[in-house]
């Protein structure tokens, strides 16, 4: 059965997306220790420099995304998650689709982003590969972590 991704803007204040922001938060500090976890909660999300989108199906919260202003023309990706329940319905590459689409409206020249590096991550990684996103080094105040994955692709 063919589904319908909608994907907007969110203002965050839903509590649908509040919990599936906090299931993201949770879920990264049950795989990485505390200095290795950069996702942001929904306070931080709400930031001028960060624009946030959810992806719906049948009228449920699917997954979410954000898109984090560097500058003129590069932004980081953040809070990417889809809910288990949609896990394998395109949802993430949807929205990944979504934001770079947005990115390249703005001016935006190139996208990056900070992933996990263990086993929990590769699905993400390979997404993520499969955008274009290649692996490079730490950038924006990153740091070399060993639980940490550094991607970035051009558009």
């Amino acid at each position: 059965m063919n589904r319908t991704i909608e994907i907007h803007h969110d203002d965050l204040s839903g509590e649908a997306t509040r919990r599936l922001i906090a299931m993201h938060l949770a879920g990264m500090h049950d795989t990485s220790p505390p200095e290795s976890v950069h996702a942001l909660d929904a306070d931080a999300l709400a930031d001028p420099s960060v624009s946030f989108w959810s992806g719906w199906i049948d009228g449920e919260l699917a997954g979410i995304g954000a898109l984090k202003t560097l500058d003129a023309h590069r932004g980081e990706l953040k809070s990417m998650r889809v809910d288990d329940r949609f896990l394998g319905y395109g949802i993430g590459r949807a929205i990944l689709r979504h934001i770079m689409a947005d990115a390249r409206e703005r001016g935006m020249t190139s996208l990056w982003l900070e992933t996990g590096s263990t086993a929990d991550f590769l699905p993400a990684q390979r997404l993520y590969e499969s955008e274009g996103f290649v692996v490079c080094g730490p950038f924006e105040g990153y740091a070399v972590d060993p639980f940490s994955v550094f991607m970035t692709r051009e558009l």
